[in-house]
């Protein structure tokens, strides 16, 4: 078992876990109830507080600081927690805070890219994969799906829903649901069309990414409403594709509403 590596004037709390091989850096401080997954980095003048069970492989940079109490004036003190899976990067100055309520999580899943100054609030829920730029924050209970990517600049709202492979442009302000496979861009924001570029990266099929077109088309057509948009793409020909269907459920199970589409030529 590789022992783990810590650093002449790092701080560790002797009520912390560290797995086999982590490694901490000059200065870093590690709190109580922080749980270190093997094989995970923290740079120097990281600080990671708890209760927060972190999974292996992970990379905090300097000056991160993660699993601190949250930032929301309801919150009295209560047991809360952060949950962080494997594999992500949490570039400098990030901050990721935990939950409010008693019993309450953050949770961050698997292989996700937090470049610097990005901030996860109390009670968001993040997925796998996903990638957010310089300065790209959620406010609290924000749920943000696979793959997505939001870009340097971009506030999310509390309570919105970012859909999985959406991507949100630079200096967006986010304040109803972004749906999953589409371009959300602009303050505010609204829908520029399906994520062309991201979904051919990650593989999908031109028949796919059709249904999807048409699906988006019928979204944007200002003669219907929302619900009778909802209800044109259940009744086309693409209702039975598996990501229309996820379209069509995430418009379904809104609370927030959803940022609407840019008018298309001539509706």
């Amino acid at each position: 078992m590789t022992e783990s590596l810590i650093h002449l004037t790092a701080v560790v709390d002797p009520k912390a876990r560290l797995g086999a091989g982590v490694r901490i850096g000059a200065y870093a401080v590690i709190g109580a109830g922080v749980e270190l997954g093997d094989g995970t980095n923290v740079g120097h003048h990281a600080t990671i507080d708890g209760p927060s069970r972190i999974g292996p492989h992970n990379d905090f940079f300097p000056y991160t600081a993660i699993g601190f109490k949250t930032q929301d004036l309801k919150y009295l003190g209560e047991p809360t927690y952060l949950e962080i899976g494997k594999g992500n990067v949490f570039r400098e100055f990030s901050t990721v805070h935990r939950a409010t309520g008693p019993g309450e999580k953050t949770v961050i899943g698997d292989g996700n890219l937090f470049l610097a100054y990005s901030h996860v609030a109390h009670n968001c829920v993040v997925g796998n994969k996903t990638i957010f730029s310089n300065n790209a924050t959620l406010a609290g209970h924000v749920t943000v799906g696979d793959y997505a990517v939001i870009s340097g600049l971009s506030a999310v709202h509390q309570f919105c829903r970012i859909g999985a492979h959406a991507i949100i442009g630079g200096c967006t302000k986010i304040v109803q649901d972004a749906p999953p496979y589409l371009v959300a861009d602009g303050n505010p924001a609204i829908l520029r069309g399906v994520n062309e570029v991201g979904l051919k990266r990650r593989g999908f099929p031109d028949p796919d990414i059709k249904a999807l077109r048409r699906a988006y088309r019928i979204l944007a057509d200002r003669t219907l409403n929302f619900s009778q948009a909802i209800e044109r793409i259940v009744a086309s020909e693409d209702a039975a594709n598996l990501h229309v269907k996820v379209l069509v459920e995430f418009l379904k199970t809104t609370q927030r509403g959803v940022i609407r589409p840019e008018p298309l030529a001539g509706s």
